[in-house]
């Protein structure tokens, strides 16, 4: 069996507090995952028990007791919590809603009698507005303009 580089080694009170925030309330699936890795590691537990038992990752584990090596012992509630993720760019904003509405209150092109979603598309790209957009995006920035 490999030799573990991330040994942990709670104090009492770290693991009443573990045992705590597994017990009582409404936390997150994963908060909770991660106070039970800690604390079967903190039993001496292999890894490939505690991803059996828990139906993880071995990685998971791995980055539990990486994250738990490397915190500066101040509240043990603090590593469970993740890290806010960026999420997806917005797609609409106030500058592209401005243009539709621009776009769409104009006169309409020759050949058209009126501005269809796809219409509004080729020209936000034509004015480079954006450099491209869906007849979805059009719509939604129309909507938000009523």
């Amino acid at each position: 069996m490999p030799k573990k580089l991330y040994h942990v080694q709670l104090t009492e009170a770290e693991r009443t507090q573990l045992e705590m925030y597994v017990k009582q309330g409404k936390k997150s699936a994963r908060a909770i995952t991660r106070a039970r890795i800690l604390l079967l590691a903190d039993e001496d537990h292999s890894d490939e028990d505690i991803t059996d038992t828990l139906g993880i990752s071995r990685q998971t584990v791995y980055d539990v007791r990486k994250k738990y090596h490397a915190y500066k012992r101040t509240n043990i509630l603090d590593l469970l919590r993740e890290k806010p993720r960026p999420g997806q760019p917005v797609k609409v904003d106030s500058r592209m809603i401005a243009h539709v509405a621009m776009i769409a209150c104009s006169e309409a092109p020759a050949g058209s009698v009126r501005w269809t979603l796809q219409l509004i598309a080729d020209r936000l790209v034509e004015l480079k507005v954006v450099d491209s957009t869906c007849v979805e995006s059009v719509r939604k920035a129309l909507k938000k303009t009523n």
